[in-house]
């Protein structure tokens, strides 16, 4: 039975090694999709024929053209830039303020403690996506409003993880130690505590990039975000959406990107997840 047991842990442990390299590859097969866009259009995507207009997938078009004869295929392909490291800046804005925000409140504690973590409640208080349209609507609209308004909301989960992780790891011995050889708070955080905190935070994060995603493009499509002619994926969906009984795929074709693109990050972050966790292997 024991070495039954082992054969079936190891299989496990392979299968989540291949999805890792498969999803891990996808992911970043896409992240270097999304750089070099602009040089992979087979079309200009702001050049407008309106003679072409609304026309429905062809060989010529794979994806159709939109209402000014624009290449869909074109600019679903160029606004991957715009969604992808939009959503990308987001998270890694996010993750670092939240985790410095984190570890000094772990680390420091009393007052201070305190203080950020009942600031962090206020914003926990408010219904995420509806804190973010107030915000982003006050900050006058744009993409990096949309931006800084997902931020403003997203950064106390991450404040909370680093200071649990931060609580856990002061009171360890060798902690203890590094604290008694007289090394300077800033080097134990930075040599000791960091690199023993971040492998949870970077899972989250992750997991956090097909929701920003989706929140970064639920701002562009009612008009918060990104604003027309920019190609980006939430905002060509919003230009196009009383167009959706006459020429759907004009709608369409972002709305998959926006899906496939969600989908590869959501299953690399529960791969890393699995991979991280000894007990799902």
């Amino acid at each position: 039975m024991g070495e039954i047991t082992i054969r079936r842990q190891k299989i496990k442990k392979d299968r989540v090694k291949i999805r890792l390299i498969l999803f891990g590859t996808l992911a970043v097969l896409l992240i270097l999709f999304s750089f070099f866009s602009e040089h992979l259009t087979p079309y200009d995507p702001y050049l407008q024929d309106l003679n072409l207009a609304k026309q429905p997938p062809s060989w010529e078009h794979p994806l159709g053209t939109d209402r000014y004869g624009r290449d869909m295929l074109s600019r679903v392909i160029v606004g991957s830039r715009t969604s992808i490291f939009s959503t990308l800046l987001l998270v890694g804005i996010i993750t670092a303020v939240g985790t410095a925000v984190g570890v000094v409140c772990g680390w420091r504690g009393k007052g201070l403690d305190t203080v950020l973590m009942r600031i962090s409640d206020m914003f926990l208080a408010f219904p995420g996506l509806v804190f973010a349209l107030a915000v982003s609507g006050a900050l006058g609209g744009g993409l990096q409003n949309a931006i800084l308004a997902l931020a403003a909301i997203s950064w106390p989960k991450y404040a909370r993880l680093a200071r649990s992780q931060t609580l856990a790891q002061k009171e360890t011995t060798w902690m203890k130690a590094a604290k008694l050889s007289g090394s300077s708070d800033w080097k134990i955080v930075c040599r000791h505590l960091l690199p023993n905190i971040m492998g949870p935070i970077l899972v989250t994060a992750v997991l956090d990039i097909g929701t920003m995603m989706m929140e970064l493009a639920a701002l562009s499509f009612l008009g918060l975000g990104a604003k027309p002619p920019i190609a980006e994926w939430g905002s060509m969906m919003s230009d196009t959406r009383s167009l959706m009984t006459t020429s759907p795929w004009i709608t369409f074709s972002p709305g998959i990107a926006i899906f496939l693109s969600v989908m590869i990050f959501n299953l690399l972050g529960d791969t890393i997840r699995d991979y991280a966790d000894p007990r799902r292997r």
